[in-house]
């Protein structure tokens, strides 16, 4: 079977380990990024590295976003070129993770020149990137869905949630969860340590029961170390569950208050200087208004 080609637009934390597997499986692929070294470091496994966006989709059949927010997806395709330059019933997979009813849009717009559009957000973490275990959430038309299969086989495992928005809805469930329970876990262990308990030993014995998960796991161990360096940052998911508010008041008003309380502390982790820091770094921010700041 002959693989079709890709273009592949954001070269980031996510974007490169994805693209680098997409290249093991493969596939010929064009990358770009607005910082240019990004896509360059791809060059040597074997992609093609464009100047532009619309010289990186112009020859290929499928084309994947993996953009910072909404704004930025809608930038590189309609104001930077690559929609002008795909060609008619070209595919475009949006990776990035953004507003339902941006993705909405964008497929309309892209639709209406006769390009097709899947919104496909992914959880799993740059862990899971590398690893090509990603959970993926299409939203669109089950034909492209199922045209789209053998790039998701290279990255993880999809799931076809519904039409356009939908993906990004399930991402934005899959980020409410996972931000609230990075906050009971940063309590949780707060509360072991300040009562005189042995955190770790603490999150030992409850890993086996109903307050067991991923989350504790793998973000409580990042706390326990201390060990902040980003693999998703807390401004990314400061975005994310004010993209979960702003589908609620879409949703006729839906109020999300245990969201709107995890946003606020998100919010301010981002205002004393923890944008950049992983998200498990919420830890951080219950230590700072408990004045138990530590290096």
């Amino acid at each position: 079977m002959t693989l079709p080609a890709l273009a592949f637009l954001g070269i980031g934390l996510m974007g490169r380990p994805m693209a680098a597997n997409l290249l093991r499986a493969g596939f010929r692929l064009t990358a770009w990024n607005r910082t240019r070294a990004k896509a360059d470091a791809l060059a040597g496994a074997g992609a093609t590295v464009a100047g532009s966006p619309g010289a990186a989709v112009a020859a290929a059949d499928i084309v994947i976003t993996m953009l910072e927010n909404g704004p930025a997806v809608a930038d590189v395709l309609f104001a930077q070129g690559a929609a002008a330059a795909l060609r008619r019933g070209a595919l475009v997979i949006d990776m990035s993770s953004i507003k339902p009813r941006e993705a909405r849009a964008h497929a309309a717009r892209l639709g209406g020149q006769g390009v097709r559009l899947i919104d496909a957000p992914v959880s799993g973490g740059t862990l899971g990137a590398e690893a090509g275990t990603l959970a993926i959430m299409a939203g669109g038309d089950a034909p492209d869905v199922a045209a789209a299969a053998p790039v998701f086989a290279a990255l993880g495992r999809a799931v076809h949630v519904g039409p356009h928005g939908a993906g990004q809805l399930a991402k934005l469930a899959n980020q409410m969860i996972v931000g609230i329970t990075i906050g009971a876990v940063a309590e949780a262990l707060s509360l072991a340590e300040a009562g005189g308990a042995d955190a770790a030993l603490v999150r030992e014995a409850i890993r086996g029961g109903f307050a067991g998960s991923r989350v504790l796991d793998v973000h409580g161990e990042r706390m326990l170390d201390r060990d902040f360096a980003a693999r998703a940052t807390a401004a990314v998911q400061l975005k994310d569950l004010d993209n979960a508010l702003d589908a609620a008041a879409g949703a006729g008003g839906l109020r999300l208050p245990v969201t709107a309380l995890v946003r606020d502390l998100y919010a301010s982790l981002c205002d004393h200087g923890g944008a950049g820091v992983d998200h498990s770094g919420l830890y951080l921010e219950i230590e700072r208004i408990n004045g138990r700041t530590r290096p």
